[in-house]
């Protein structure tokens, strides 16, 4: 019984320790993405969530930010449908361009899948023969294996943007079932050549055979183990990299809706599966950030009496949306007690082109800037 009741006891002064540290944790965490700036050892930022929630605006507002603090700043879009030319007002490829206005942030445009050519890379001293063999049995190893295409193509991604050497890089990404199937390349790239490779030592001797029958030339298996081995330690290296909290995070976007932020809790969930760091959420199209309804019905009441029916009618619609919105907001505070969530107005106008990124990039990261005079000063620059 005594044994017990000392466990209990240390039990309990570590549990109110414990508390005591997060709370702490809580007072400090404000509601910007000022810690992304302060973290000098970042070096991969995904930007993700739900389809039409601001996930490029973020991404190029939080690119705009970074390019203040680090020497060189890419941004690659991996969403199909490429946004950060629109965003910019400026034509980008999948090669990085200067963006105008700045002399160390890029932007480039990348498919979800690359040509056979590009992922067979350099042929290496082979003869033509050989090296359209090689081409071959990637193009039927892509077509036979799900998903390894688009494994290949992220592979060959990384190999090229580690050779450009930027000091953070930041995606800008698809709606979140297409970011998911990203993160999960790694394990995919890695299964399928564990797999092929376990078959190429028991069947080395046939596959040669096989190969010269299925079109691949010259070329033999070695050749394509020596890629697809390469493809795998850069797969490997990449992984370990997100996993790295001091490397990797993960900024998710939402609006205050309950379709968002039931998918915002989706993301979350599998980026824990994932191992992946995930500490800020920016919550989009926020009515009033600073204010809440009981202010807005205080004005209401005293100005009621001076309005048109239509201008009372339009206020109250407001004034729902901003009930709905508060309510929303009051969960995802209560759910990610331990997250910076920044709250990110909503504006009269689209934020488009460099000078109204680099305006609205700066209430990412000053709270007291989104107050509502601020916010007035804010479009009349505009």
């Amino acid at each position: 019984f005594r044994v017990n009741r000392n466990h209990e006891y240390i039990h309990s002064i570590i549990s109110q320790q414990l508390r005591q540290m997060i709370n702490a944790a809580e007072i400090e965490l404000e509601g910007s993405l000022r810690n992304l700036l302060e973290q000098d050892t970042l070096q991969w930022v995904f930007v993700g969530g739900k389809g039409g929630v601001g996930k490029t605006t973020t991404s190029c507002c939080v690119a705009v930010q970074m390019s203040k603090a680090r020497e060189s700043v890419l941004v690659i879009s991996t969403d199909p449908a490429h946004n950060l030319s629109d965003a910019f007002g400026q034509k980008f490829t999948k090669d990085p361009t200067l963006v105008n206005g700045f002399n160390n942030l890029y932007c480039m445009e990348v498919e979800p899948t690359m040509e056979v050519d590009d992922i067979a890379g350099d042929a290496g001293g082979m003869n033509s023969e050989a090296a359209d063999g090689l081409k071959n049995m990637f193009s039927d190893m892509s077509s036979s294996i799900p998903g390894i295409d688009e494994a290949m193509s992220f592979a060959e991604l990384m190999k090229m943007v580690q050779v450009m050497n930027f000091s953070c890089i930041i995606f800008d990404t698809a709606p979140t079932g297409h970011t998911l199937r990203l993160l999960s390349f790694p394990t995919i790239m890695n299964k399928a050549l564990t797999k092929i490779m376990a078959l190429k030592d028991k069947f080395s001797g046939m596959m040669g055979q096989f190969g010269s029958m299925f079109g691949a030339g010259g070329a033999n298996a070695d050749d394509l183990m020596g890629k697809l081995e390469q493809m795998r330690d850069i797969i490997n290296k990449v992984n370990d990299q997100f996993k790295d909290p001091d490397r990797t995070t993960f900024v998710c976007v939402c609006i205050p809706e309950f379709l968002s932020l039931y998918e915002t809790e989706r993301l979350v969930q599998e980026l824990t599966k994932f191992e992946i760091d995930t500490h800020n959420i920016v919550v989009n199209q926020v009515l009033f950030p600073n204010k809440d309804i009981k202010d807005l019905q205080q004005w209401f009441r005293s100005e009621e009496g001076g309005l048109s029916d239509e201008a009372k009618s339009i206020i109250c619609k407001t004034m729902s949306r901003k009930r709905m919105q508060d309510k929303y907001i009051g969960q995802i505070l209560d759910l990610y007690e331990d997250f910076h969530v920044v709250l990110m107005p909503l504006l009269d106008h689209e934020v488009r082109g460099v000078s109204l990124l680099q305006s609205f990039s700066d209430l990412l990261m000053d709270p007291d800037a989104r107050e509502v005079d601020s916010l007035k000063a804010y479009s009349n620059e505009s």
